[in-house]
């Protein structure tokens, strides 16, 4: 598992529109967690993390990135949790990453 860089954080950051809130105790406390939880699910889930720089990565981490959201938005959650629906753009990426796990060993090297 890559380790949650500087730039990754960031980027991270962005998509939560929590850049603002970078040195925040609690973004700074929850957030690289959330990260190596979604990480960790994406593995669990039989999904390799891809090489950097292919189109595969760039769907790895919006999927990555909405699980990081998702916790981040729900942490205190208060209502019934059959009131939450499930995002199905991330659903989509997530079967299609999983569906074509077998076969990225040449879609992840460069040419």
């Amino acid at each position: 598992m890559t380790a949650l860089s500087e730039e990754r954080l960031d980027v991270l950051l962005a998509y939560c529109k929590l850049t603002e809130l970078k040195d925040d105790p609690e973004v700074k406390a929850l957030i690289p967690g959330f990260y190596e939880a979604a990480v960790g699910y994406m593995d669990g889930a039989g999904v390799t993390e891809p090489q950097e720089g292919t189109a595969r990565r760039a769907q790895y981490d919006l999927c990555v990135n909405a699980m990081v959201l998702d916790s981040w938005d729900h942490r205190d959650m208060k209502e019934p949790a059959n009131q939450v629906t499930e995002n199905t753009a991330f659903r989509r990426r997530l079967n299609q990453l999983k569906f074509s796990e077998g076969s990225v060993s040449n879609l992840d090297t460069d040419p």
